[in-house]
């Protein structure tokens, strides 16, 4: 078998012959090897922005199984709001082996990891490459302010209403459309539900005449992320060990219990504190239901059941705070690193324990969604 990018011969409609890459990253054999901590140069052969993922040809020959590896678009280090690579761009980045289904196998492949311009810059390009494809209404750094009407996650598109007030020569009209890929959600996955939602946005004209909303963000130009949404401040990089305490399945949350002897920043262990005191009051009321009553949140409830059982102070997580391959389940051992927001401490970036962060991709070659 051949290793690298596989590639088959397809027909345009020309009658011209052109190279399709696989979509996949090939199968690497079982004693192949990488430097996690190595860097690499290379420059990109092609991206599909669409379907998230491209190819790089490495310039160190002999590195890799036919100098060619796979990149996804999640392994861009970049402010875009649709991160995504130029056919010939020099980039650099790291390598790593992951575990990925082709079929019903799963088969070990080789990818790009926090892929970088060279020197480490982030990769931001996607402003200039806008500017020389599309029709703006006043110009590409004019903002208009509104409101999200609707945005229907699963098929990718919603409508804004536009505010009152802004004088413009073209007939833009008071709802527009918005497509996923013009939600700047500072590179995630868009998580939640975002109806109703005050924005900012540019707005652009269609080919076909269609006016629609550009760049949107939360006002004042901040990507729409739940995190910035609660006000969602990071406390430092470091990394900690604990066990999934409890785990609500169907919405996606749970509490984990940090390993015993666990000292955290002194804001989140102030937080932790708080957060154990407020249960401890709640247990001693007149019960959950007229707790509820009176207002208390969902996650104070959980939290003064868990404290109730033993006493810990626990810390709240989201199943899109964890790495995609953690199996979310009680007693399971992961690593994570905390913040605080309006709610109270909370752990992100949650890994099985002994796993490399970032280490684990999904596999990419039947990818339907945009990056947003």
């Amino acid at each position: 078998m051949t290793l690298g990018v596989q590639k088959t011969i397809q027909k345009t409609s020309a009658g011209e012959a052109k190279v399709a890459h696989d979509p996949a990253p090939a199968r690497l054999p079982d004693n192949f090897t990488v430097d996690k901590d190595a860097r690499y140069t290379g420059s990109v052969i092609e991206f599909n922005k669409w379907r998230g993922f491209g190819h790089i040809a490495v310039d160190q020959k002999g590195v890799v199984p036919g100098d060619k590896v796979f990149v996804h678009w999640k392994n861009i280090q970049s402010d875009d709001r649709f991160p995504r690579l130029q056919q010939g761009l020099q980039v650099e980045f790291g390598l790593m082996i992951t575990n990925d289904w082709k079929g019903w196998n799963r088969v070990r492949c080789l990818k790009a990891k926090t892929l970088t311009l060279p020197g480490g810059g982030m990769v931001n390009i996607q402003d200039a490459m806008d500017a020389e494809s599309m029709q703006f209404v006043g110009a590409q750094n004019f903002r208009y302010t509104g409101t999200v009407k609707f945005f229907d996650q699963f098929r990718g598109f919603g409508w804004v209403t536009l505010d009152e007030g802004f004088a413009m020569e073209d007939p833009v009209p008071k709802e527009i459309k918005v497509d996923a890929v013009e939600l700047n959600t500072g590179g995630k996955p868009l998580r939640m539900r975002i109806d109703k939602l005050a924005i900012e946005f540019g707005i652009i004209k269609g080919k076909n005449g269609d006016y629609m909303a550009y760049n949107v963000t939360l006002p004042g130009g901040t990507p729409i992320t739940q995190e910035a949404m609660e006000h969602r401040q990071e406390e430092g990089s470091q990394r900690f060990t604990g066990t999934i305490q409890w785990w609500h399945r169907w919405q996606g949350w749970g509490h984990i219990l940090p390993d015993p002897g666990t000292t955290f920043p002194e804001a989140v262990q102030k937080k932790l504190d708080e957060t154990a005191s407020q249960a401890a009051k709640a247990r001693s009321a007149s019960g959950d239901g007229e707790q509820l009553r009176k207002g208390m949140d969902v996650f104070s409830m959980c939290s003064a059941k868990s404290e109730e059982k033993g006493k810990e102070k626990l810390l709240y997580f989201r199943k899109a705070d964890c790495e995609w391959n953690l199996r979310t389940e009680i007693g399971k051992k992961v690593t994570y690193a905390v913040y605080l927001d309006d709610k109270g401490a909370g752990a992100k970036d949650v890994a099985p324990d002994g796993q490399e962060l970032g280490e684990a991709q999904e596999f990419t070659g039947c990818m339907a969604k945009s990056p947003t």
